[in-house]
């Protein structure tokens, strides 16, 4: 079993930046696919970003050049740079990984290991 805790999660205005981070209990590099999604009051679970063991990347097109998905060089954490911050992002952020890198893309949400989540309110 392979525990994900969320951090990072805030109130910013619009416009605003925060980095999420997520951190794993094995190391990251032992993980095939890694991911950050969320999910808005009253609506489903989108993919935000997803990145491969070999750290090519794919994201959702809601937050194409204004989020940046990342491994960290020597910690086992995975970030979420979200900069424009708009307040459509307000979500609850999850991370999730697999072992299997195959596929590995934010439309695809059958990870199998979530994190509890960590919320992120932007006010307009």
């Amino acid at each position: 079993q392979v525990q994900l805790v969320e951090s990072g999660g805030g109130s910013v205005q619009a416009g605003g930046s925060l980095r999420l981070s997520c951190g794993t209990s094995i190391g990251i590099s032992a993980l095939g696919c890694m991911g950050w999604f969320r999910q808005a009051p009253g609506k489903e679970r989108e993919g935000v970003a997803t990145i491969r063991s070999d750290r090519s990347t794919s994201y959702a097109d809601s937050v194409k050049g204004r989020f940046t998905i990342s491994k960290g060089q020597a910690a086992n954490t995975l970030y979420l740079e979200m900069k424009d911050l708009d307040p459509e992002d307000s979500a609850m952020y999850f991370c999730a990984a697999a072992f299997t890198d195959r596929p590995c893309d934010p439309n695809y949400q059958r990870m199998t290991f979530w994190g509890k989540g960590t919320l992120v309110t932007i006010a307009s």
